[in-house]
């Protein structure tokens, strides 16, 4: 007998990385051509928390420490809701149609180097928060980084 699928919670973080001076990390997804992104990711378990989500899925994404010396996570206290894209609706329990995502930012002191995971993501960069914004495939995160300056403030 086979175990039953996992399917993902409907609750994900959106976590911008990015310096005191506005450069902003993207990952590049890697089962979607340029999508250019930050760090998103669904949470584990029910009662994990968007704090506990956000510094998981920062390290297992990029290999970087949220909660290290000199690293500042921030809950925006802003949430989206939208609707889940129907190529990743096999993803989600049968009628799950709609997702919510927390959004986060994390100050790092400069540019940091970036540990990939090679099967979801394939390449990283750090730009500029406008070009950032430019790049980023989702609305949701270009606005996340549009929002940049009000959370540097």
């Amino acid at each position: 007998m086979s175990e039953p699928r996992a399917y993902k919670i409907p609750e994900s973080v959106l976590v911008l990385i990015h310096t005191p001076d506005r450069q902003v990390l993207l990952i590049r997804r890697a089962d979607a051509g340029e999508h250019w992104q930050s760090v998103t990711g669904s949470k584990d378990h029910v009662d994990e928390s968007w704090l506990d989500t956000a510094v998981r899925e920062v390290m297992e994404e990029t290999g970087i420490d949220a909660l290290a010396p000199g690293h500042r996570l921030l809950d925006w206290g802003l949430e989206n809701v939208y609707d889940i894209w129907p190529e990743w609706q096999h993803r989600y329990a049968p009628g799950v149609r709609r997702n919510r995502e927390r959004v986060f930012g994390l100050t790092v002191p400069r540019p940091l180097p970036v540990r990939l995971s090679p099967r979801e993501h394939t390449a990283s960069q750090w730009l500029p928060w406008l070009e950032a914004a430019d790049r980023c495939f989702s609305a949701s995160n270009a606005e996340a980084c549009l929002m940049l300056p009000r959370f540097l403030a």
